[in-house]
């Protein structure tokens, strides 16, 4: 467990409990995150519905309450999980498990990626190519179902094919040859005839067919096929499609449903996990009620076991409750109340959070960490089709008022300058070439434009689609209008409810081709994710396979695709010797700056961009996030959530 350690001169440590012992390891170059905070002061806490008050240095609340701005985009089903949602997932690690994770206490004190066993006890490679991950025995999920390699090998076919048989169905890493798979209809009849509990012969010949990409070796090995060496391999099974869930109970309550349209009776009826908390209660658009898993299978881990491994903590609360509250006045009246013991404070409430350093404190990340920022231009729709108006937009914008203005920099946060696409914090393939930021110089943006003999005030209004309730993008919004306004180019902001913000309206939410096909109808001008933007997994391949391949399966807002930038995307599934793939990736990078497909706006210090995750410090001790620092969840992963006095 990570424990933040509050010094009176407002200084901080992350202790750690215990070493790590794993079978992989990966490391960044990513610095380390900071809780900022100060001593405490005598206030206390009562959290709402059926809780206990907390006195100074005392017991934990019996329910733990957290906030979140928003209901999770694809409610709780986690066969949406194939176009990188829900989001935010509250389920995350909580009721739903993955093959492996991330060293969490690692991660959050030095930004080292170290992969540990989750499911999978331990895990064997042959030349990075061939896989083979033993899974935990006597892990049940909640509903007393064991885990087996069966059920895994379910849910990843399944997930193809709801992909509609997409070689990118692992949230876009086309790794495997599924041309070698035979899975369909037929396939999926004969395992609702026959179960994954104990399959019928027929099936598990399928199961055990290891001329398959993902196959099984007996009832506790499940095995992968690569279609070439992948080194980061593991830690592709810790987020989204890696998330194992009850595949049998998937069966029997309606299926996968059809290609692109997953089955909707789990949207508030989740499928049955192995974590350590169950839903108990859902109430739409409101709040989650979660209990303590009382079959949870690390329920009896030692002390030294759940230290090496925080997110198999079993929780220090018996209930939690998270709510969704738009308002931010609301989250921080309940946050000061007692009502809620970590909420999300954002800009226009962020003033009294630092006003009162010795009750709260509020996470802080590093200026390299992979949580970034940036906007995305259409480049199939004119006349961000154009190369030279997406040239001139970038040198056009003030990036620094941006990063005072909406993102708090005169307040604690603010941006860290970066160039994409790769994330600062994976220090090998990050700015290759060594191109420097896009900067504020609005003499340049006209001059590319006098000299690709485009008259900006002769051009349409460019639409800018926002997500409502995003602060901080609409405030960027208004500085990017007013900045283009500066050299003739009219910019409609047009601020989105999130039911409208996917496709057609905005590109991201679908394949490359999908979002292809309904180019023209996607605004120009798109924030990049709904509000900050971290990986769908943690490795260096992600940003590449995702924001400009052409054959993502979500999140290419920009819509783009290139020769030469797709020679490095393929590059780093297609066996690629590591010099051969810096070469590869250095040209691309060449070309993505030509391009600009993307501003990037920054790497940002607070949690949300413009606020943070702010806690009570009388009650809250310590907690970790998502090993993706958001890319999965917003809300802490609460069962690693400890209290004072503990």
């Amino acid at each position: 467990m990570i424990i933040i350690v509050i010094a009176a001169s407002g200084a901080f440590a992350l202790t750690l409990r215990g070493n790590t012992n794993t079978t992989s390891t990966q490391s960044t170059g990513t610095s380390s995150p900071t809780i900022t905070s100060s001593s405490s002061s005598g206030s206390s806490s009562t959290a709402s519905s059926n809780t206990s008050s907390s006195s100074t240095g005392g017991a934990a609340p019996q329910t733990l309450v957290l906030e979140d701005t928003a209901w999770p985009t694809g409610d709780l089903n986690q066969l949406t999980a194939l176009g990188a949602i829900p989001y935010s997932n509250w389920l995350d690690y909580t009721v739903y498990q993955s093959l492996v994770t991330i060293n969490g206490s690692l991660l959050y004190s030095t930004g080292k990626i170290q992969v540990l066993p989750m499911l999978a006890d331990r895990w064997t490679t042959t030349n990075n190519q061939s896989w083979d991950f033993h899974l935990r025995q006597g892990v049940n999920f909640s509903n007393g179902d064991p885990l087996n390699a069966y059920q895994v090998w379910g849910e990843f076919y399944g997930f193809y094919y709801l992909s509609g048989n997409t070689s990118g169905w692992a949230v876009g890493y086309n790794v495997f040859d599924m041309s070698k798979a035979n899975f369909g209809p037929a396939t999926i009849a004969l395992m609702n005839q026959s179960g994954l509990i104990h399959p019928s012969s027929q099936l598990l010949s399928i199961m055990s067919n290891s001329s398959w990409p993902i196959y099984v070796n007996g009832s506790q090995d499940i095995a992968f096929n690569l279609k070439a060496p992948f080194q980061w391999f593991p830690q592709m099974w810790v987020q989204f499609t890696a998330l194992i869930f009850d595949t049998n109970y998937v069966l029997q309550h309606g299926g996968f449903g059809s290609p692109t349209s997953p089955n909707t009776a789990f949207n508030q009826n989740p499928i049955p996990g192995t974590g350590p908390y169950t839903v108990t209660q859902v109430v739409e658009n409101s709040y989650v009620k979660f209990q303590q898993n009382p079959t949870y299978w690390g329920a009896n881990l030692t002390p030294q076991q759940i230290q090496a491994n925080p997110y198999l903590d079993p929780g220090h609360v018996k209930n939690v409750i998270i709510y969704a509250k738009s308002d931010d006045v609301v989250r921080f009246t309940d946050l000061s109340s007692g009502t809620a013991q970590i909420v999300p404070v954002l800009s226009q409430d962020w003033a009294l959070v630092t006003a009162n350093p010795n009750k709260y404190g509020y996470l802080l990340l590093p200026s390299d960490a992979d949580n970034i920022v940036g906007l995305a231009l259409n480049t199939h729709r004119y006349p961000t089709n154009i190369t030279a108006v997406r040239q001139a937009i970038a040198y056009a914008i003030n990036y620094t008022a941006i990063s005072d203005e909406a993102f708090l920099g005169t307040r604690g946060g603010g941006l860290s300058p970066m160039m994409g696409p790769t994330y600062p914090g994976q220090t090998q393939f990050y700015d290759l070439g060594n191109y420097p930021p896009y900067n504020y110089n609005a003499s340049r943006s006209q001059q590319i434009l006098s000299k690709a003999g485009i008259d900006p005030t002769k051009l349409p209004t460019l639409e800018f689609r926002v997500l409502s309730g995003c602060n901080t993008c609409i405030a960027t919004a208004q500085v990017v209008q007013a900045d283009l306004s500066a050299i003739g180019i009219s910019v409609n902001v047009e601020v989105t409810s999130p039911n409208e913000y996917a496709p057609p309206l905005v590109a991201g939410s679908g394949t490359y081709q999908q979002e292809l096909t309904l180019a023209n109808q996607s605004a120009q001008m798109t924030w990049f994710g709904s509000g900050t933007f971290a990986p769908d997994e943690p490795t260096p391949a992600d940003s590449w396979l995702t924001w400009v391949s052409n054959e993502t399966s979500a999140n290419n807002w920009a819509i783009y695709s290139n020769p030469v930038v797709q020679a490095c995307v393929n590059g780093f599934t297609n066996g690629t010797n590591q010099s051969q793939l810096i070469s590869l990736c250095t040209k691309a990078q060449g070309q993505i700056y030509t391009d600009v497909p993307y501003i990037w706006l920054g790497s940002v210090r607070l949690w949300y961009g413009g606020g943070s995750l702010v806690y009570n410090k009388q009650v809250i001790k310590g907690f970790l996030c998502d090993p993706v620092f958001s890319g999965s969840s917003e809300t802490p992963i609460f069962n690693t959530v400890t209290f004072v006095g503990q």
